[in-house]
């Protein structure tokens, strides 16, 4: 990850690093998520894992759902190279428990 904010900062790529999102119930903060970079209105989660699953899938909607961003990419650096992309539509946020 390291290398990646180096490489985007030679490129001149706005970023923030390790982006905190408050995780809210019922009105009240009980505790954060922290999503690996926020590039514009895309939270970016980096993996290094064998291969990308359905729980990683799933903490990026969880992150899009508590922020105001609808799209997120899930790069993986594993075995293969993998990227998948996710969209929220951000009308649907009322419709569930948190966040």
């Amino acid at each position: 990850m390291n290398a990646m904010c180096e490489e985007m900062k030679i490129r001149g790529i706005d970023f923030v690093n390790e982006f905190s999102i408050n995780v809210i119930y019922k009105g009240k903060v009980v505790g954060d998520y922290f999503a690996d970079f926020v590039v514009g209105d895309v939270v970016v989660e980096v993996k290094a894992i064998r291969s990308l699953g359905d729980a990683d899938e799933r903490q990026l909607l969880n992150y899009l759902r508590c922020t105001d961003k609808e799209v997120g990419l899930l790069l993986n650096f594993g075995e293969r190279a993998e990227i998948k992309r996710k969209v929220y539509d951000n009308e649907l946020r009322g419709s569930i428990g948190f966040c």
